[in-house]
């Protein structure tokens, strides 16, 4: 492992030094390259598939705490998965910024890459794609981050 790796690794809260670790290896393992430049608040760490040079993931600095931003390209695919999700990672989902490409080509950058239309709990959202799926580490949304992540690979 690098030392950049490390030096992030150490910036993580104790707690969930491990379950980033765990990440960093499942994402490491065969698809993706992992990617660190040091950031105002952090580091940002991104995890890039080595097929398209697309990023499936950046590790985000927060007061709050650490988010995983997910880019959930093939989300159509598995969306039934976002209806097992804990409640409040469903409001972070609901309450994040729309899309406004998706609804309205003109009213956003032409190069930028339009966000995702999905159901959660039988209703459609169009959401952007930075900000759509980026859950707060935590000790309850640890398993379903890893899940939407082994999903997204598996859809690759």
């Amino acid at each position: 492992m690098n030392d950049n790796f490390n030096l992030f690794l150490s910036s993580v809260e104790e707690q969930y030094q491990d379950f980033v670790q765990e990440l960093h290896e499942l994402l490491t393992k065969d698809q993706c390259k992992c990617e660190i430049k040091p950031a105002k608040s952090g580091y940002l760490v991104s995890y890039v598939f080595l097929k398209n040079n697309k990023t499936l993931a950046n590790f985000v600095f927060r007061k709050s705490g650490i988010k995983l931003r997910i880019y959930a390209d093939h989300i159509e695919q598995y969306q039934e998965f976002l209806n097992s999700l804990p409640k409040k990672m469903k409001k972070e989902i609901c309450k994040a910024s729309l899309c406004k490409r998706l609804v309205n080509p003109d009213d956003c950058n032409p190069k930028c890459a339009m966000g995702y239309t999905f159901t959660l709990d039988d209703e459609q959202y169009q959401k952007c794609r930075f900000m759509a799926f980026m859950p707060m580490l935590s000790e309850e949304n640890n398993p379903f981050i890893k899940q939407f992540l082994i999903n997204e690979l598996a859809h690759h």
